[in-house]
């Protein structure tokens, strides 16, 4: 059977809990579904061994070719029944997904059990009654948060009912506060305030932007998307947008996505569980990665609000949990047991997708540099005249083919020249155009690109060495063939990467190095023993030993869009980066300072904006390049 087949007996099914992407059927009421996708059923559970009694719920996805076959092992004695077991069977993958949820203090449960079974069903009348005790109560108005076995008991007791021994609905006799930290609120925290309005994208989406993940690729899935600003601007590009928000969009779509934002969810959260809970959910949607961000502060600024269980409430009655940089970090790699990569304050991408996280973190120490200016035609005492007529009858061609070449260090493959096709008519392999252009063209330019990318390659797996990150099995393609072309094996590049990364824990090295390149570039405020002030775009023209020294940091820290200097501190382990208002004009004034302290890996924030008078850079044609 295929998915086009599959897809057409899934419409067919009318009976079941109907969902928009799926639709479910107790083992009592398989008879009601087509023949075929009975058999199917039945012959996919005896080839994967699952026996009969390890499932008793069927669901059939709507969008995918998929099934599930689930374990809820108290159905019929249960209110709400918990999940103890699911096997998610991928046909077209031909793979299976078992997830246990017997040890979980937080598994998924079932509502309205009525709609799993057929009316002749022994205690389908007393389902019904049980759902009804809950519609009159309100337990439905927001079907979305409803679904985990936590969120289910919050709602009861918010309701001010709970469940009793056999799972029915019981008023409590009167209502509590809650008390935390010694301050007790009698108000409900006012998770809806916290959405805001906003005129163009999110700082999390704008991040992603600039690293090219909204360029209509990929599906992205806003998972706690407030008032939709985000969608809105999303759909009006073309890009494959979908969101959902507890309170302003509970009827929005949540599939999986390539690509989901947590934006400044967590954060709004009080109940510890719950906020995991929904870090963990919004995971499971994932297909490439994870971006998720929260409110970064200090203790000055906590101080000012009132202390409510981990967080703040603030005059609004609205929660806020602040986090350091460091710590968000912590929390999302310890609940989600995955590496997580700053790319700002307080966000930080998690990829799901291994071989994209590579791209990604390759594409971040790759440097585009222009070779323009350096390339041109030597003369030769002996001409090949033969090819000097292909190389000026071909110029554009090679001339496009040797900026190409440049730009990898090394002769590109079939598949990474876009004219590939059209060059090897004519000169037959894309070595023997090289060796045309390297007669004609200055060879030390190729050597340079070679070293350039060897540096740019050392830099990414040295930082990688900083981060802990394992070596991956399956690499990208091209990595591969740096590999092959600049160290031979992996293993070569991970010993030189080791070297180098020790070597920068020298503050005299840094120090040298850092001056060798101030005499050579002329160009920042360098001060012996202490520092030296450059301009952030300086960064990829540095030795790998300092790139790797601020990569260290900036992994710490994330994306420097917004930063104009860095500032290199040799003794104390430490990276400084600045941010202007006004940059473009004469005398800039300092908004920002984030100082990143590698050997506690921490990072502090200094803001100028509310309190003190933001500094002048006076002396901005310094760090101007000459």
């Amino acid at each position: 059977m295929d998915y086009k087949e599959f897809s057409t007996l899934v419409k067919a099914v009318t009976f079941g809990k109907q969902l928009p992407d799926a639709v479910y059927i107790h083992e009592s009421a398989l008879h009601t579904i087509p023949e075929n996708l009975f058999h199917l059923v039945s012959k996919v559970a005896i080839a994967l061994k699952i026996q009969r009694n390890e499932w008793n719920l069927l669901k059939l996805y709507k969008r995918d070719f998929k099934i599930s076959l689930l374990f809820y092992p108290n159905f019929d004695t249960e209110s709400y029944p918990v999940l103890h077991t699911s096997f998610t069977i991928d046909l077209q993958r031909l793979s299976m997904r078992r997830a246990e949820y017997g040890q979980t203090d937080n598994p998924p449960i079932l509502h309205r059990k009525e709609t799993f079974v057929t009316s002749d069903y022994p205690q389908a009348e007393l389902f019904k009654k049980i759902t009804k005790e809950a519609e009159d109560i309100g337990l439905f108005e927001n079907v979305r948060t409803i679904g985990f076995k936590k969120n289910w008991e919050r709602l009861i007791a918010s309701k001010g009912y709970y469940l009793d021994e056999e799972g029915r609905l019981l008023r409590r006799p009167q209502e509590t506060k809650i008390s935390t930290n010694g301050t007790t609120f009698s108000e409900k925290i006012q998770r809806h305030l916290t959405a805001i309005d906003r005129n163009k994208l999110s700082s999390p989406m704008q991040i992603i932007a600039r690293h090219n993940y909204l360029n209509g690729e990929m599906s992205v899935l806003d998972y706690g998307c407030g008032k939709g600003d985000d969608v809105r601007e999303l759909e009006s590009h073309g890009i494959d947008v979908s969101g959902w928000d507890p309170v302003h969009n509970p009827e929005g779509m949540l599939i999986e996505s390539d690509i989901v934002n947590l934006g400044f969810v967590l954060n709004v959260i009080e109940d510890k569980e719950e906020r995991n809970e929904v870090l963990r959910r919004a995971w499971t949607y994932t297909n490439k990665f994870l971006i998720a961000s929260v409110m970064i502060a200090g203790e000055s600024h906590i101080k000012q609000f009132k202390p409510y269980r981990d967080g703040v409430v603030t005059s609004r009655n609205t929660f806020q949990k602040y986090y350091t940089q460091s710590e968000f970090r912590g929390y999302l790699e310890l609940v989600l047991n995955e590496s997580a990569i700053a790319v700002g304050q307080g966000v930080f991408i998690i990829f799901k997708d291994k071989i994209e996280e590579q791209k990604f973190l390759l594409e971040r120490q790759y440097v585009k540099r222009d070779w323009q200016q350096q390339t041109q035609k030597i003369p030769k005492l002996k001409v090949r005249q033969n090819e000097e007529l292909k190389l000026d009858m071909h110029s554009d061609l090679l001339n496009d083919f040797w900026a190409r070449i440049l730009d990898l260090g090394r002769i590109p493959t079939n598949d990474e020249y876009e004219h590939s096709y059209q060059l090897r008519k004519i000169f037959g392999s894309h070595k023997k155009a090289f060796e045309i252009l390297i007669y004609f063209y200055d060879e030390t330019i190729f050597e340079s690109a070679k070293k350039a990318r060897t540096n740019d390659l050392l830099v990414y797996f040295a930082l990688g060495l900083f981060d802990k990150r394992k070596t991956y099995s399956h690499m990208p393609e091209s990595l591969k063939r740096d590999i092959k072309a600049f160290f031979t094996t992996t293993k070569l590049a991970i010993e030189a990467a080791t070297e180098i990364l020790f070597s920068v824990g020298s503050s005299t090295l840094i120090e040298k190095k850092a001056k060798d390149s101030y005499l050579e570039m002329k160009t920042g405020e360098f001060t012996d023993g202490h520092s030296w002030i450059l301009s952030k775009d300086l960064i990829p023209k540095l030795p790998p030993e300092l790139r790797i020294y601020i990569g260290c940091a900036t992994q710490l820290y994330g994306d420097l869009s917004a930063i104009q200097l860095v500032k290199i501190h040799f003794t104390s382990g430490k990276v400084s980066l600045m941010s202007y208002r006004d940059w473009d004009k004469e005398i800039p004034y300092l908004i920002e300072r984030i100082k990143i302290k590698l050997r506690e890996q921490d990072v502090d924030f200094f803001d100028y904006v509310d309190r003190y008078e933001p500094p002048p850079l006076l002396n901005k044609h310094l760090f101007i390049s000459p």
